[in-house]
């Protein structure tokens, strides 16, 4: 197996302003988080969020503590949410808790502590592909897997402003104590290609958006920026995008399709959002 990553570093929206294309897409883009056999990460320093993607086709894949942690074990000082996003179901290993499965689209909390984890598919061909988001952590709390059943659900939208769509809110308050982390999934129905409309930032918090579930030759258009300096980044399949705290967060494609939100940051008050009219964004 093999485990890459990158820093990012944090910016001011005043120095974001003079980026180009390029420069925009290496700050805030993740290209390529799912590789055979390899484990991906970014570790952004805006509020110590590590973003990552798992891959276990022939191997099974360990979460390594990586140097920037500085600690024997990946989640010494972190708490962490796993989403399966692959075509079949997969495994993860803990030290001392034993296996869990992950269907397609479950999720997994695990709370901090010296143990290690390890990714497995069960069958190599249709394998998992586990996608993770990691924030720092003050204590430890139980581990748990959550179905969508289990979710917490908020249906938004409507066919007419092309945004129907469901919030699976899945690493929650409402669902399962964290320190900090909060992340869901959330799916729009055919026909709607708008999400988080009308956009809105939450300088409490940043965000990691990844998008999936939609087909390999359309794209995703994600609007980013200050509500009065907007940039695009286009994306595809399978990639991830950092979301400052001052930055909006929203996207449009050329399908339909499901991503799935991390926060982290100084509350896990979902509604604590500043909107902004459609009419108001520049």
């Amino acid at each position: 197996m093999k485990t890459n990553y990158q820093i990012r570093y944090a910016c001011h929206p005043r120095d974001a302003k003079s980026y180009d294309t390029q420069r925009l897409r290496s700050e805030f883009l993740i290209e390529t988080l799912f590789v055979a056999d390899e484990v991906n990460m970014v570790y952004s320093m805006i509020d110590r969020m590590l973003v990552g993607g798992a891959y276990p086709v022939n191997e099974e894949l360990a979460l390594e503590a990586i140097d920037p942690l500085k600690a024997p074990y990946f989640l010494t000082r972190r708490e962490i949410g796993i989403f399966n996003v692959g075509e079949g179901a997969g495994i993860v290993r803990i030290e001392g808790e034993g296996d869990i499965e992950l269907n397609p689209k479950e999720a997994l909390y695990i709370g901090r502590g010296d143990r290690n984890v390890t990714f497995v598919s069960k069958d190599k061909n249709r394998p998992a592909k586990f996608y993770f988001n990691s924030t720092t952590a003050h204590t430890a709390y139980p581990t748990k897997k959550i179905t969508k059943a289990e979710a917490d659900v908020l249906a938004l939208g409507s066919m007419e402003g092309a945004n129907d769509r469901v919030i699976n809110r899945m690493i929650v308050a409402k669902v399962l104590p964290t320190c900090q982390l909060q992340m869901g999934m959330t799916e729009l129905k055919p026909g709607s290609i708008w999400n988080t409309m009308p956009a809105h930032t939450h300088s409490r918090r940043m965000e990691a958006y990844f998008y999936f579930d939609i087909p390999e030759d359309q794209a995703i258009c994600h609007f980013m920026g200050e509500p009065q300096e907007t940039r695009v980044i286009w994306m595809k399949k399978d990639q991830a995008v950092l979301s400052p705290d001052w930055s909006i967060h929203s996207a449009a494609a050329t399908h339909n399709y499901t991503f799935i939100w991390g926060m982290a940051g100084e509350n896990q008050d979902y509604s604590d959002q500043d909107w902004y009219k459609e009419t108001e964004l520049k």
